[in-house]
């Protein structure tokens, strides 16, 4: 199958950085701030991956479940986050290595999440400094989240590339249900956030435990 792909897309948290405990402290900050109970690390691994209003309603009190709460909830996490957002956070093992590879072949690599836009390019730049990605998108005003399509048609509009020759790599049943949606073949990654058995009955065509064994498909 890899031989004849051009292009790979990834997810980013939970695939190609553990950034749980920096999305937990500051969602857990902007609870404090309210008075709401919080929540410990390892839930929100089942919080994240579908947005951050899907977080911040997951995480809110159901009496505070109405906007403009939720809308205030929301910027005051991303402004907190936004400078907190490198305090935990690693590279999971192997990932940097995979991505010179993958570069090294001629492949075309990419990022499609549904972490803040504005989150993207810095978290990149640090850590992933001498990788040159093709495309990095994220969450945008306007444009439907992960599992609709969009953000990966744009990725291959952006790129040229045709759905037949891309695959997305991640970690959630999200991404599994977007590389269905957008035509694109489904990798699913088990150093991730979520199991392996949500992975399969999101329909992942493959699965790798480690992120070399992407190499060897």
């Amino acid at each position: 199958m890899m031989n004849s792909k051009k292009l790979v897309v990834f997810d980013l948290d939970g695939t190609l950085i553990n950034s749980l405990e920096d999305l937990a402290d500051s969602a857990n900050w902007m609870l404090q701030q309210h008075g709401f109970p919080t929540h410990p690390v390892d839930a929100y691994r089942y919080f994240v991956g579908d947005g951050m209003r899907k977080l911040i309603e997951r995480i809110l009190p159901t009496e505070e479940l109405k906007d403009p709460q939720i809308t205030k909830c929301q910027q005051e996490f991303l402004d907190y986050y936004r400078i907190h957002m490198e305090d935990k956070t690693t590279v999971y093992e192997g990932i940097t290595e995979l991505l010179t590879e993958l570069k090294s072949r001629g492949l075309k690599i990419a990022v499609a999440t549904n972490k803040a836009h504005i989150a993207v390019e810095p978290l990149m730049a640090k850590y992933f400094p001498t990788i040159r990605f093709d495309a990095l998108f994220g969450q945008r005003e306007g444009v439907p989240v992960k599992p609709a399509p969009q953000i990966m048609y744009d990725i291959l509009r952006h790129v040229g590339c045709e759905n037949t020759d891309a695959l997305h790599v991640g970690d959630t049943a999200t991404d599994m249900q977007l590389a269905h949606n957008a035509g694109v073949t489904a990798v699913g990654v088990l150093w991730g956030y979520r199991p392996l058995e949500e992975l399969q009955e999101a329909g992942a065509q493959r699965i790798i435990k480690h992120p070399l064994d992407l190499l060897g498909i």
